[in-house]
């Protein structure tokens, strides 16, 4: 699952996904759209609902900052591949 909120000119990407030994990773990115400026974390969660609740507190934090949701999508869709890529290269 990928999800992404923007203000005017920062955002915030969560990739929520399980990876090859069963344990749930939250990678979080921010930044400043249009450049280079931002940061990458990684947690491991205890289960996909800790996972979640991490998601939902996040979504929380954000709308009180003034972001709005602008994707939510799986890992396989089209919008999901293009938020990846964008991930990939914070790594």
């Amino acid at each position: 699952m990928i999800v992404r909120w923007e203000s005017g000119h920062d955002y915030v990407l969560v990739h929520l996904h399980q990876d090859m030994f069963g344990d749930w990773i939250f990678s979080r990115a921010w930044g400043q759209i249009g450049t280079q400026y931002g940061g990458l974390k990684h947690a491991v969660a205890e289960s996909r609902e800790q996972a979640m609740l991490w998601l939902d507190d996040l979504a929380h934090i954000q709308l009180a900052r003034g972001f709005r949701k602008v994707l939510e999508a799986d890992d396989d869709s089209p919008e999901g591949r293009r938020a990846m890529a964008q991930l990939s290269l914070l790594d």
